[in-house]
């Protein structure tokens, strides 16, 4: 749940919005893409059952959305080995198959792996439980993954202790007596490897970042970059890269102006060269709205310019388009530590940090105008009155 503090949690079978056209409200879900479609999974919302300040969202249930057409929202029921209502869980996409490690339910946190097939031959989505070979990260939740090489790489988060003489671990005095074993930050980093499901506990060179959770990552060709996080009682705004190949940190140090220090934030891929950041929760618990790009080549933070400056969001997820579109999904917009009045959303924002083509162009156009061109709609291809009709219904479907 949020933050350190695990209050009491309940998880939602049934309830209000079970048959709704689009996902609950919910903070400290998953969400991947395979670069057309956002897969959405778990997280919490406001309890609404008394002495219960949060509420799991439904385990067997996977919201999909329509990146490209910006297509209604479609929910699938999934079978198999399903995984307990968590938040914080760490998730990725690979080859069409999304890896769920981590998180916290209500026994605390895990380090069991699941595998869901996004693309089943059969039409059903099942969920695997996956035996690895090897010696797993420790229990945790709020870390981050990099996919590299058919590995997935695993880099901090906050849970329980692990006896490891490579692993720099600082317990979370406030987490004693405080529902079950006492917790903490560790900076440790395991990889997974794809193809032998075999667990490999790294040891790094060079000057590693400190014991951190809920920060953010990202994969640029061989590095796996990291921003911000939280350690004790402050949030970070250092930026660090692990090289994948030799498994050396490196610290960065941008010319000019930082993000404020952050947790709960996001770090997307745009491009071969830039990051995106977006939103977080600050020290002195505020909720960000803002939005930067990080340059690689120049070494620089730049301010983005978007609609979305007056919509703070933290523990949201943030998925790249291959149209250069990223959709952030869902969070909260206030501090989540009020529990209760925790304003948890199901909005989609959407950042355009590429430009467009022009096909795309053109049909945003004449979907603006869509009244003045109604009575030429029928005149366009097929395919792409598909994509008009199925854009135009999606307009009052992305939530609030």
């Amino acid at each position: 749940m949020a933050d350190h503090e695990e209050p009491p949690v309940a998880e939602q079978q049934a309830g209000p919005g079970a048959g709704s056209s689009f996902p609950a409200e919910r903070s400290g879900h998953v969400a991947v893409t395979d670069g057309s479609r956002m897969f959405v999974w778990g997280g919490y919302k406001n309890a609404p059952i008394q002495e219960y300040y949060d509420f799991y969202l439904p385990r067997d249930e996977i919201w999909i959305y329509d990146m490209v057409n910006w297509a209604a929202w479609q929910k699938r029921k999934t079978k198999g080995n399903v995984p307990p209502a968590m938040s914080g869980c760490c998730a990725a996409c690979v080859d069409g198959v999304l890896y769920l490690f981590g998180g916290h339910h209500d026994d605390g946190n895990t380090n069991t792996l699941f595998m869901l097939n996004l693309i089943p031959k059969d039409g059903d989505l099942y969920w695997e439980k996956l035996e690895c070979k090897g010696t797993p990260p420790s229990p945790k939740d709020k870390l981050g993954v990099w996919v590299y090489q058919n590995k997935l790489i695993y880099f901090g988060g906050y849970g329980y202790y692990e006896d490891d003489a490579f692993l720099s671990f600082e317990f979370d005095e406030s987490s004693i007596g405080n529902f079950g074993l006492p917790r903490g930050w560790n900076n440790q980093v395991h990889a997974l490897d794809l193809d032998s499901l075999s667990w490999h506990r790294i040891v790094t060179t060079g000057p590693s970042p400190s014991p951190r959770a809920a920060h953010a990552c990202a994969t640029v060709k061989n590095r796996g970059y990291v921003f911000g996080g939280r350690y004790r009682d402050f949030r970070m705004n250092d930026l660090y890269y692990l090289n994948l190949d030799t498994w050396e940190w490196h610290e960065v140090i941008p010319r000019g102006v930082t993000p404020v220090g952050r947790s709960w934030h996001s770090l997307t891929l745009a491009s071969q060269d830039t990051l995106f950041l977006f939103g977080g929760f600050t020290t002195n618990k505020q909720p960000l709205s803002d939005s930067w790009m990080y340059s690689i080549k120049m070494n620089r933070w730049i301010p983005f310019q978007s609609s979305h400056a007056d919509k703070p969001r933290l523990w949201h997820t943030a998925c790249a388009s291959k149209e250069g579109e990223i959709f952030v999904f869902g969070g909260c917009a206030n501090n989540p530590l009020t529990h209760d009045k925790a304003a948890h959303s199901n909005a989609i924002l959407v950042f355009p940090v590429q430009p467009r083509s022009l096909l795309r162009l053109t049909l945003e156009t004449v979907v603006t105008f869509r009244e003045l061109l109604s009575g030429s709609l029928d005149s366009l291809p097929q395919h792409l009155l598909q994509y008009v009709r199925q854009r135009l219904a999606s307009v009052n479907t992305c939530g609030s």
